[in-house]
Formats: C-alpha cells, structure tokens, sequence
C-alpha cells in the first residue's frame, strides 16, 4: 500500500472516526490533518503555516464586521420593526401569523445573514404570539426554523464570502445578488405549504390589508432595511469592497441600534461585541483548520479521485446535480455549516462546473441552501435544538411538524439546482 494510499485512509478515516465520536469539528478537522501530516512526514511547522494562511485574507475581513453588524441588529430592537412591517404585508392571509413569520424572516436574514440569530431572535418574539393566537407550538416552531434558512440566502451572508474565497476569489457581489430571488422562492414555497396547512387547520387570518398602515410600518423600519442596501449597493456598485462595506455597516447598525431605535444601551452594546467575539473565535478556528484539511486532499489528489468516482457512476447531468445535493444533504446531517463550505467547495465545485455545467455562483447557491436544511436535521442541527428550546417543544414533535416544509425546501433546491436563471438573473442583469 503506497504513502499516498495510507495518508487518504488516515485523513478520511480519523475525521470520520472523530465526527462519531462527536469531537468538536474544529478538533476533528485540525486533528485528522496532523495526522495525515505525519504520516506523509510533513513538519508540523507546516499545519501552523498553512492555519495562519488560511484567515489571511482580506476577503474574510469581511466576516467579523458582518457578524458584529448582525449582533448589533439583532439585538438593537430591530425584530420588533420587521414583525410590524411582515404584518402589515401579509398578515391579512389564512395564517396570517405564519406568513408574518416566513417575511420577517426574509427581512431579518438580510440583516443578520444568521439562521440561528433569526431563530433566536424572531423566534422568541413570534412563536409565543402564535400560540397565543391558536396555532400549534410545533408548527409555529417548524415555520420559525425553516424560515430562517431565507437569511443564510439572502444578503450580506458571511457564509457566501467564506464561500467566495474557498471557490477561489468569486465575486462576492455576484453572490449577494445571486441569493435574492433563491431566497424569495424558499420564502414562496414556505408560505404555500403554511397556507395549505393553515387552511386544513382552521389557523386565523389577521387584520385587513390597509396601505396606510403599511406605509408607516415601511417609514419606521427604514432604517434597518437601509443597511442591506449600503452593504449591497456599494459592493455591486464598486463603491467598496465587501470588507469596506461590512466596516461601515457595523457603524450604521450601532447607530441605528443605539441612538434611533435605542434598543442598546452602551452596557448592551459590550455584551453584544462580547457574543460577536465568541461566534468569530469558531469561525475563524474552523476556516484556519479547514485550510490545513483542504492543502491535504489537494496534495493527495482527493478532488481529482472524487470527481472521476462520481462521474464515473453516470455521465447524466441531471442525476449528477442530484447526486451533489445528496452528497451535500448528507454532510448538513453530521456537520454544521461553515466546515462542509470550507471542505466540500474543493472537491464538488470543479465537477459541478465542468461535468455538470454549473455557474460557480450558482453553484454557491446551492451549497448554502443544502446547508440550510441540514441546520434543520438530526444529530447536528443546530437550529432544529434552538428552535425546539425557544419554542420548548420536544424535539421528537419538531420534526414531525417540519416534514412538510422538508419537502418545500426540496422542491425550492430542485429548481434552483436546475434552473440557473433563478440565481443567475440578477448577477447576469445587473453585470456584476
């Protein structure tokens, strides 16, 4: 058995071993590669080096500042605004409050870029209002959790930059564009499965539509809504970087957070920076590990090995997008979000683009929103345990009232997996 041969074993095979074991992923990663160092007879200086290489970027700037800037919304009184502004567009509907929930979300995940900050944060709001108004806790629960995958889509998403410069320098721009209408048709398949729901279970409407009242719920959540326009409009513009922009951004939000909608006070506005602080160490330890992993499948030739294994299966486009999105769909099962980006990227994207024809972009896409659902998904959703602690709701009843929007979630990934114009449009319409 040669060099190269035991090295692959020893990389995939104690990642693997670790993941059951249920070590922490940075660990799991970080760990397999000095393994599968040593057996190559590297020099440890080598996984320092390549850690240190991997966070300097100035691309990944950019994520500290969005994560600060989603921390300070969140936390500034913004959910509040967004929930009035839902419920002015579609809480007139059959399940009205669901509707409310699947839109704030849209509005909230273009702030936050988090699902877990939505689901915390629109969550704690929404899901007691629902029940109090006579929907079931487990629905409410489920609609709370699937909608907050909107934000992972919609941007600014420190998940597509990681995703950027993992693909090789994509434009971040293009990606933030791109994530628009893939995440208005999630919003759309979501509120056609809660209405059918709501309709079978008699779920209230609420108050009538009034264009007045919509329009003075658009003046006061003005604010908040203008952050994603100064984040968006000036990467795609060239005005600035998406690192410049997400640096303004946080200035904006703090503002806003503090002195307009006086949702933090100064003692706030440290306990928010603090919980920025704890989220950035695990993603910036992960993209470092992740780094060191992925200069390991390269040299022993991983992606090349994978690509011709897949391909070898089928040379059927079609039944190739769906094994990707298998393959990705699983991984959401067994690990979080940013380490299936940083791993995966390397070895799906170059089949995705040459034997299946697919935009990097588009691509991206999907990736995030695979992501998404498995953020939903047993053992490792994250989301899936928040939801169920916020909605306190047995986990077990979670899932049961999440299928149906299981199966919404798919059909929205089927299209954007097959029709590249719903991630394409705008990137290509605008020249980004």
């Amino acid at each position: 058995m040669s060099i190269q041969t035991i090295a692959i074993i020893t990389l995939l095979g104690s990642f693997a071993l670790m993941i059951l074991l249920r070590f922490p992923i940075a660990y799991a990663v970080g760990l397999s590669s000095v393994f599968c160092l040593l057996v190559q007879g590297s020099s440890l200086m080598d996984v320092c080096r390549l850690m240190v290489t991997g966070i300097s970027s100035f691309s990944l700037m950019a994520v500290p500042f969005f994560i600060t800037m989603g921390v300070f919304m969140g936390t500034g009184g913004i959910s509040e605004k967004l929930i009035a502004l839902a419920n002015a567009c579609v809480g007139w509907m059959r399940g009205g409050l669901a509707m409310v929930n699947i839109v704030a979300s849209y509005f909230f995940g273009g702030i936050s870029g988090s699902a877990a900050a939505d689901t915390a944060s629109l969550g704690s709001i929404l899901i007691p209002m629902m029940v109090d108004e006579g929907y079931d806790a487990d629905f409410s629960t489920a609609v709370t959790i699937t909608s907050s995958c909107e934000g992972l889509l919609v941007p600014p998403s420190h998940n597509m930059v990681i995703y950027a410069t993992t693909a090789g320098g994509i434009s971040v721009g293009s990606l933030f564009l791109a994530g628009y209408l893939p995440g208005a048709l999630l919003a759309v398949s979501l509120m056609v499965g809660s209405f059918i729901i709501s309709a079978k279970r008699h779920y209230p409407k609420g108050e009538a539509f009034s264009i007045k009242r919509f329009f003075k719920q658009l003046r006061t959540s003005i604010w908040a809504l203008a952050a994603i326009i100064i984040v968006v409009v000036g990467v795609v513009g060239g005005v600035f970087t998406a690192t410049e922009s997400a640096a303004i951004a946080v200035i904006y939000s703090l503002i806003v957070s503090v002195f307009i909608y006086k949702g933090l006070n100064w003692k706030g506005v440290w306990h928010a920076l603090d919980e920025a602080v704890n989220t950035l160490a695990i993603v910036l330890i992960l993209i470092a590990t992740s780094n060191v992993f992925g200069n390991c499948l390269t040299l022993l030739h991983v992606p090349d090995m994978a690509a011709q294994a897949i391909v070898g299966l089928t040379d059927n486009r079609f039944v190739l997008i769906i094994l990707l999105n298998v393959i990705l769909l699983v991984l959401g099962c067994i690990m979080d979000m940013a380490p299936i980006i940083l791993i995966a990227t390397p070895i799906l994207l170059p089949i995705a683009t040459q034997y299946c024809g697919l935009d990097p972009i588009q691509f991206g896409i999907m990736i995030v929103l695979n992501c998404g659902i498995g953020l939903l998904t047993p053992p490792v959703g994250a989301v899936l345990f928040i939801g169920s602690a916020v909605g306190k709701t047995p986990m077990e009843r979670v899932v049961k009232a999440t299928l149906p929007f299981y199966l919404c979630m798919i059909i929205a990934l089927l299209l954007i997996s097959f029709i590249p114009e719903i991630s394409m449009l705008l990137p290509n319409l605008l020249g980004s």
